[in-house]
């Protein structure tokens, strides 16, 4: 099994990058909070879990290994593959994925994309004493303030297909809609809810 890829970014899409390791281009699927990490050009590394189906090997790549861990996790339940189990992450972070089981919070899930009322209550059910909360949920230390934030937000957006304009939309939008949402600066949950909106536009 590869658990993880270090190696020079060729290619940053809507959904997957591609990365050199040793001579060869790996492709990896994504979620976008990850993808904004990736730089073409650059060396990165990223925690990988591969997915093996008859027809096919893929592999699923993570800023770091609670997210790897939730998502396979989040395999054993029944109804759940990889590109659910990949949405999931897309919307909520590892710990909010924890936190929503542990409460048996089933509208958490049918915020994502695919999940309804009954397959977010399984979802629940099945992972019952399969994760508890950490506790890790709060903001990091050294985590970007003021304005900072916005310039890597927008870089992340236009680098996953929105125009510089239609971010720039949004980011306001969210300024004024929500101005908790921004207070700290956490590039990974502004992202996150800013690609829940355009979600919604689109």
């Amino acid at each position: 099994m590869i658990s993880s890829l270090n190696g020079a970014v060729q290619h940053v899409g809507l959904n997957t990058a591609v990365i050199n390791v040793g001579g060869f281009g790996m492709l990896v699927n994504a979620t976008p909070q990850t993808l904004s990490n990736l730089h073409v050009g650059r060396d990165a590394m990223v925690h990988t879990s591969m997915v093996v189906r008859e027809e096919s090997m893929t592999l699923f790549g993570f800023a770091d290994t609670e997210e790897r861990d939730v998502f396979e996790v989040l395999l054993g339940v029944a109804g759940v593959g990889p590109r659910t189990a990949l949405a999931i992450l897309a919307v909520h972070t590892p710990e909010d994925v924890r936190v929503a089981t542990h409460t048996k919070d089933t509208k958490a899930f049918t915020k994502v994309s695919g999940i309804g009322p009954k397959g977010a209550q399984r979802i629940v059910l099945e992972l019952a004493g399969k994760l508890a909360p950490t506790g890790s949920g709060a903001t990091a230390p050294g985590t970007p303030v003021a304005d900072a934030w916005r310039g890597q937000v927008l870089e992340a957006l236009t680098g996953l297909g929105w125009t510089e304009k239609d971010a720039g939309k949004a980011l306001d939008a969210l300024e004024k809609s929500d101005p908790d949402a921004v207070a700290t600066g956490n590039v990974p949950e502004i992202l996150r809810t800013v690609l829940r909106s355009l979600g919604r536009t689109r």
